[in-house]
This record gives C-alpha cells, structure tokens and sequence, in this order.
C-alpha cells in the first residue's frame, strides 16, 4: 500500500474559509506537519482534530525530510499545513513536495485560501496576467528585482511585513515611479481587513501617517507601454543618432 503527502491550506484568517474536506483529510492523516505547532494546534483544536502533530519548517526540513518520506512510502498519508494560506507559496513546502517526486510518491493538494488571490482582485488592477514574487530578498539582490519588476508589463505581488512596508514603497516608488498605480491589502478576511488604493506616492504618505498592522500584500500595476507619441519621440532619436554615427 503506498501513501501519499497531502498539502492543505488552512485559513488566512477567518476560521469559516476552513473546507469540510480539509478537516477530513486533516483527520484521517496519521500525521500533521506544521510549520509551527503551537499556532496550528488552535485550528486543530477549533475543529476537533486530533492527528499527532510535528514541527516541519525551514530550519529544520533538510534534516526531518528522510524519516517523513520513509513514512509516507511505507503506506502512511501525511498531512502539510503552514501557519496560514497554501503551503509552499512563501512558506515551507517546496522541497518535501520536490523528494516526494524524485521518490515517485503521490502528492496531493487541495485547493483552498491563499493571500495574494483576493488582494490581487481587490486592488481593481489588471489581473488576467500577474506575476507573483512573494517576499523581496533582504539585503543581496534587492535591487536587482526591484529593477526586474519595474520593468514587467503585467501586474505583479509583493508579500511584505508592517514594519517593512513603507520602506518598500519608497524603493518601488523610486524604480517604477511615483504615479504608478498599485494597492495595499493588510489582514485578508480577518476582521480588520482593509485594501488602500492609489499612486505608490499617495500609499506612501497615506501609510507613513497610519502606521500598518498585520499581514501585507503589495499589488503594482504593469510597466505602460509607450504610446504613439512616445514610440515616435524614441524612433526619431534613434535614427537621429544613427545618421550622426555615419557622417
């Protein structure tokens, strides 16, 4: 009998966007990996589940991966939950889910509540085509995707703490500009939630004078595309400059 892991989002915030079939998976698991039991372990108790629990992060997932892959191919269904939202999107995940599949085990993941899914339809931006970045690396290599992401003709998002969050505006407002449009949603379902829209100029003041509290998702529109006028402007200066490197 083979068995599988199966990732399975938990709520954002609101407790009720928990699924029935969620619980049940959670149940019927012989074992739930957190990413932090403590914060786990008050969902578990909300719904009555009594699965075994253990802790399954990024500081200690290269070592605890071994022990939980043996399980699973020896028959066992082994449940992945993270604090909040999906697995594996800006939390841990990808690399239990990555051995799983060089061992050829079954992995399952139901649908469910993700961040950035209804900050992206809430900031009124276009979202048919999106790029998802997640958290800005600290230090190294910031810039570097500042620079990229300015320059992307498709909405993208950015996940970003309280206390981080009108730094980072300031650093999107000096690569892609001040009036360029994008929205801030804090605290997704919880009762507090809140989606401010504007200019990074106007986000920027607004939250430099309302200090933010919970979880942030950043959404920014696109690079315009030059218009007409400006396709001309460039055109003519290019062969302006071309002509003069002949004579």
């Amino acid at each position: 009998m083979s068995g599988k892991l199966v990732i399975v989002p938990t709520p954002v915030g609101n407790l009720a966007d928990m699924t029935p079939r969620a619980v049940e998976v959670l149940r019927q698991s012989a074992l739930i990996l957190a990413e932090d039991t403590r914060t786990s372990g008050v969902l578990m108790k909300h719904f009555g589940i009594n699965t075994p629990m253990a802790s399954h992060h990024k500081y200690n997932e290269h070592r605890s991966l071994e022990p939980i892959l043996d399980r699973i191919e020896s028959g066992e269904t082994i449940a992945l939950v993270s604090d909040a939202g999906t697995p594996g999107i800006s939390d841990p995940g990808f690399m239990l889910s990555r051995e799983c599949r060089r061992r050829g085990l079954v992995v399952e993941t139901l649908p469910g509540p993700t961040a950035f899914v209804p900050a992206l339809l809430n900031s009124g931006l276009p979202c048919d085509r999106f790029f998802f970045e997640g958290f800005l690396p600290q230090k190294k290599g910031r810039a570097t995707r500042l620079e990229v992401l300015a320059k992307m003709p498709v909405t993208f998002v950015i996940y970003e703490s309280p206390l981080r969050l009108v730094r980072t505006l300031d650093q999107l407002a000096l690569y892609c500009g001040d009036n360029r449009q994008a929205s801030v949603s804090r605290e997704i379902s919880k009762l507090h939630e809140s989606t401010i829209r504007g200019s990074l100029r106007e986000l920027i003041d607004y939250y430099t004078a309302n200090q933010p509290r919970g979880e942030i998702v950043i959404i920014v529109s696109g690079k315009d595309k030059p218009d007409a006028a400006e396709r001309k402007h460039r055109n003519k200066y290019r062969n302006g400059d071309a002509q003069e490197s002949e004579v």
